[in-house]
């Protein structure tokens, strides 16, 4: 079990949340707390949930995705995710999250 991670910064109207390491029952209570927080803090328009950097992800990882949607949402704000790996976005694929939430993969460009 790797142990996860989570950073929430805010700028302007939008909350940065970035999780890293695997999102599974062992670590989602943590997560969730830790994003909650901010969220409910900061009340932000726009929630970018960055999951670029995360290894695992089980159906917990899921429950806490759609939890920070309604939270997010209760405070007036959207949640779309971020980056998510070939992995990550076919749990998400299958599970129907892109229906709910919007799914967006930044590519850096090589200059």
């Amino acid at each position: 079990m790797e142990i996860a991670s989570v950073k929430c910064v805010m700028n302007k109207d939008t909350l940065n949340i970035e999780i890293e390491g695997d999102v599974d029952h062992h670590t989602a209570k943590f997560i969730r707390s830790e994003i909650d927080k901010a969220i409910f803090y900061y009340r932000p328009k726009v929630a970018l949930l960055n999951v670029g950097k995360v290894d695992f992800m089980d159906s917990s990882g899921l429950g806490l995705i759609l939890g920070r949607y309604t939270n997010v949402k209760e405070v007036g704000g959207v949640l779309k995710i971020l980056n998510p790996s070939k992995d990550t976005e076919k749990i998400l694929s299958l599970a129907g999250i892109e229906r709910l939430i919007p799914i967006i993969k930044i590519t850096k460009n090589a200059n």
